[in-house]
């Protein structure tokens, strides 16, 4: 009786150990660091919103900032262009009055101030000469229309250079390269972005404005507006920039600790949302030379086209520090109670899965055959205490019933052998008897066949013969005349003849056995080859002989040399395209007894298997009616009835080899034997 399989021990994550231990650490483990990451991923979100939020509330204040520095100039330029003096100095005249609006222009902090009348001529500032365009602004449009106005305008170099040389000087600003900018091909900004405000005065319009370029004290108001002492996390520094287009004309960022970033440009990405879609960017953005928390939006000029930006926002560095050192620090805690609840976890659990490791590992050990294994769990009063008591008792009656089993399955099994045995043998006699009874079956109907169809040809072939002697008798001399034509019927009659001879042999080889001491195969080969010598030199094949036999075998001359003519045929016909065909003879010992094995070996097309189990079937042929499909079969039963055996190795493609096995004989006996 065959052993059981063995059961291998179970993986340590299979086991009891590891599933308590799961059961046991699966909250501290696994669901409080989801938890803990969940809450520290929603908290880093809500990190981020609210630095949003802040700089947006930022961006809030600067904006309302240049609202109002734009709301105070038009107020203050509203209350000049209504007060009692400037009335005055209108009716004085233009000298006067240029005077007078100088002092004030000083005193109101402009770059500009001028009086202009309805036909758009200024009448305060004979410096300007050219006038053509400044009525077309809308602020001073809508001043001669009686609504004061303040916008921030764009003023091109020329238009700066009617009012000031040195306003133009002051606008002009070296473009530096940026990175992350669009690219352009401009290297200086000369246009000025400007606080332009105008209000209704008598006989016109009073027109002011100021250069917001290089304006680094309106810049550093906001800023600290803005960003006042200890309103950012320590490190961290607020930042405040009014841009002409994508370019700082003001701006508190530095590129080093002294210089501002004047002439540098903002990314392509904020420009691209602010400046092209016209909207308000509240996210991190590249800013020079670091990442800062940053608000932008568009600055509409009097036109209602976006001609800059107002943008601020704090460095972001330090609250990215502030946020990962808080992540460490839970995750330190985190760790801190980790380490201090998994021992006492463990050790509660031990006191569960060490009797349940006993249990399995003695499970384990009955599967793989130990039937007397026990827990020996003894004296625990609980649920486990019991259910290992109880294993024991279960395990004690499986040990009984399964060497009772043993017994009768060793039994059983002693009986169900000895049956097989006894089959087998049966199987194998019936299956030797039934291919020996079909094999006589068919040389018995074949024989019969044969030797009617013999009789049959026989008995009409001698009156064909008698006939034509009677003929060649009865013409005497005239008999001459017709020789060429007697001669060919009588060697048809003779081929008929011969044909017949063959059948009979095949049917009844035992009445044409030749007797004979022995001869030499090698002598066979060599006087065989003549007869085939024809078809070879036909199919332009090389014959290669390797004859060595050295000694007799004992097999009829003729029977041996008709079993090499026609395995010489087969071969020549498995390689139409010429090809190379091998005879070689040796001595070998078989089994004991003393051999020779003749090869015939060709280069041809070969055969498959199932072609092989069947080519010594009685007229089984491959030649599409070019043969009897006798040769083969005839050629193993002379070979047999000598003792011998015939031998066939193929592969298609690969050519096929013929080995014939008979008994050797004394060369001596042999070289009696010839004549």
């Amino acid at each position: 009786m065959s052993e059981p399989p063995v059961t291998p021990p179970l993986a340590f994550r299979h086991s009891v150990r590891a599933r308590l231990l799961l059961l046991a650490l699966l909250p501290m483990l696994l669901i409080l660091p989801l938890l803990l990451g969940v809450t520290v991923t929603n908290w880093s979100r809500r990190f981020d919103e609210v630095l949003i939020s802040k700089v947006n509330g930022e961006l809030t204040i600067a904006h309302q900032h240049l609202a109002g520095l734009l709301a105070s100039r038009r107020a203050a330029i509203a209350a000049l262009s209504q007060s009692a003096r400037l009335e005055t100095k209108i009716k004085a005249g233009d000298s006067t009055l240029e005077v007078f609006l100088a002092g004030e222009r000083q005193e109101l902090g402009l770059d500009f101030l001028y009086m202009i009348d309805e036909a758009g001529n200024v009448l305060s500032s004979p410096s300007v000469t050219d006038t053509e365009g400044l009525a077309d602004w809308p602020v001073v449009k809508a001043a001669l229309a009686g609504q004061e106005r303040a916008a921030i305008d764009i003023f091109g170099p020329d238009e700066l250079q009617r009012f000031s040389a040195d306003l133009a000087k002051k606008a002009l600003l070296v473009l530096l390269p940026t990175p992350a900018a669009v690219p352009t091909d401009r290297t200086e900004e000369t246009r000025g972005m400007m606080v332009h405000a105008a209000a209704p005065a008598p006989g016109g319009a009073l027109v002011g404005g100021f250069l917001l370029n290089r304006n680094l004290a309106f810049i550093d108001e906001i800023n600290e507006l803005v960003y006042p002492a200890a309103s950012l996390t320590e490190g961290s520094r607020g930042t405040a920039t009014l841009f002409l287009e994508d370019v700082r004309v003001s701006t508190n960022v530095r590129l080093f600790e002294d210089v501002r970033a004047l002439g540098t440009r903002v990314s392509a990405a904020v420009r691209s949302r602010v400046l092209d879609e016209g909207r308000v960017w509240l996210d991190r953005a590249f800013v020079v030379n670091d990442w800062y928390v940053s608000a932008y939006e568009p600055i509409i000029d009097s036109f209602g086209a976006r001609v800059g930006m107002l943008y601020v926002g704090f460095l972001e560095a330090p609250f990215a520090e502030a946020r990962w050192r808080t992540i460490q620090q839970i995750g330190l805690s985190f760790l801190a109670i980790l380490l201090l609840s998994v021992p006492i976890l463990l050790r509660w659990a031990q006191g569960i899965f060490k009797p349940l490791e006993r249990m399995t590992h003695t499970i384990g050990k009955v599967e793989a055959g130990d039937l007397g294994a026990r827990s020996g769990t003894r004296g625990a009063d609980d649920e486990i205490g019991r259910v290992a008591i109880h294993l024991d008792k279960l395990l004690d009656q499986l040990q009984q019933r399964d060497r009772a089993l043993r017994n009768w399955a060793e039994e059983l099994e002693n009986r169900v052998a000895e049956r097989t045995r006894d089959l087998e043998e049966v199987n194998r006699q019936l299956e030797v008897t039934t291919r020996q009874l079909i094999v006589s079956e068919k040389l018995a109907a074949i024989g019969e066949i044969t030797a009617g169809v013999a009789h049959e040809i026989n008995n009409p072939l001698a009156v064909i013969q008698g006939n034509v002697d009677v003929i060649h008798a009865d013409l005497g001399a005239r008999a001459e005349e017709l020789k060429t034509e007697f001669t060919l019927i009588v060697e048809q009659i003779q081929a008929i003849h011969i044909l017949v001879s063959k059948l009979l042999q095949f049917a009844r080889p035992e009445e044409y056995a030749e007797t004979g001491m022995g001869n030499s195969p090698d002598k066979v080969i060599k006087d065989t080859l003549p007869l085939v010598q024809h078809l070879l030199s036909r199919a332009e094949i090389a014959v290669e002989l390797d004859l060595c036999a050295g000694a007799a075998v004992a097999m009829n001359q003729t029977e041996l040399q008709q079993v090499l003519v026609n395995l010489m045929v087969n071969a020549i016909q498995a390689m139409p395209e010429g090809g190379h065909l091998k005879l070689s003879s040796h001595m070998a010992d078989r089994s004991g007894q003393p051999m020779i094995c003749i090869t015939v070996k060709d280069t041809g097309v070969g055969m498959p298997d199932d072609v092989i189990q069947r080519i010594f079937d009685p007229f089984f042929t491959m030649k599409r009616g070019a043969g009897t499909g006798l040769g083969l079969s005839i050629s193993r039963n002379l070979i047999t009835r000598s003792g011998g055996e015939i031998r066939v190795f193929s592969e298609p493609g690969k050519g096929s080899t013929f080995e014939l096995w008979l008994p050797a004989v004394d060369p001596k006996v042999a070289d009696q034997s010839q004549p």
